[in-house]
């Protein structure tokens, strides 16, 4: 866990756009039973963390894509992160919706754009990925040139690992579940006993039943 993974999980667990629940696990959309759950949205609401969280970002975007042209956030908790992102660094934003709007022009990606550009996704969170890689698809089926994904949290799990490396993209995390839960133990959150237990869930998150 690196300084930065820790401060950024701080953060969140501040302002309890994370939570944990190990005792009474929350159940995904997916029928998975889980111990945390993950709502970046709640960290727009305080400026003073959603300033740190954006810079966070911005620097990730600064080191780790310098050859970026443009950023598209990803519908709809990307949308912020990613304008916010752009307008720091100046750059073009676009925003891509799950499907294409049903009226109008029936516009997919909202935004001014052209072939061969070099994109960024903003992600807010990435869990199996194929959500996240969709939109990757979408991107490049107008013709611009996706470089990479960054998002300010990931659950670090393999399929998702897997699906990158088939995607041959690369993405960075501001935070993830092994540093949130590292943090977690370290501040008494979470009893140390349980912490093997909660890495497991990682690993096979469909077969977790809880404590």
């Amino acid at each position: 866990m690196t300084s930065n993974e820790k401060a950024v999980a701080e953060k969140l667990l501040q302002v309890q756009a994370v939570k944990l629940s190990p005792d009474k696990p929350f159940t995904w959309a997916s029928g998975w039973k889980s111990p945390i759950y993950c709502d970046n949205r709640k960290v727009l609401s305080f400026p003073f963390v959603r300033d740190f969280i954006k810079s966070e970002m911005c620097n990730v975007l600064f080191e780790q894509f310098p050859e970026a042209e443009m950023l598209a956030g990803v519908a709809t908790a990307g949308i912020a992160w990613g304008a916010m992102a752009a307008d720091q660094l100046k750059l073009p934003y676009v925003y891509v919706r799950p499907k294409p709007k049903e009226h109008g022009l029936g516009n997919q990606i909202e935004g001014a754009y052209t072939a061969g550009q070099k994109v960024v996704v903003i992600e807010d969170l990435i869990s199996t990925g194929k959500s996240s890689l969709q939109v990757v698809d979408v991107l490049k089926a107008a013709g611009v040139e996706v470089i990479g994904m960054v998002s300010i949290f990931n659950y670090g799990f393999d399929v998702a690992d897997k699906a990158f490396e088939t995607a041959q993209l690369t993405y960075r995390s501001l935070t993830n579940y092994g540093a949130l839960i590292n943090l977690a133990v370290e501040k008494g959150i979470v009893a140390p006993e349980t912490e093997s237990i909660l890495m497991q869930w990682r690993k096979d998150p469909a077969a977790w039943t809880g404590l």
